[in-house]
């Protein structure tokens, strides 16, 4: 297996635990900025434990990343990680009809 193979199998195996889920979503939601573990803790219904642990799963994974301010801990999601995660998705969707993903590129643009 190639090692972006491994990376992949990494992230969507962080990315299948539904609390994992809902953390990667909420800080793609919070933007740049991130938000301190406690807060996305409370946002999926966590305890501190629980979610420090599926943090640093999803830190591992390449899909969040994090940064210390004073004495809190901000995550934020790694946009790189998840758009490169996307990208291996699609790496062979078009095999030279790039009509064939037309629809993906639509659904997959920002829309803000």
């Amino acid at each position: 297996m190639k090692l972006e193979e491994l990376q992949a199998l990494d992230a969507f195996a962080a990315l299948s635990q539904p609390t994992r889920l809902q953390m990667v979503r909420a800080l793609v939601v919070a933007g740049p900025e991130g938000l301190p573990a406690g807060a996305i803790g409370e946002k999926v219904g966590a305890s501190s434990s629980s979610a420090s642990f599926h943090l640093s799963n999803l830190e591992r994974a390449g899909l969040i990343q994090s940064r210390r301010e004073a004495r809190s801990i901000i995550y934020s999601a790694n946009y790189d990680g998840l758009a490169a995660l996307v990208k291996f998705l699609m790496m062979d969707c078009c095999q030279g009809h790039p009509d064939v993903c037309a629809p993906a590129d639509k659904e997959t643009a920002c829309a803000c």
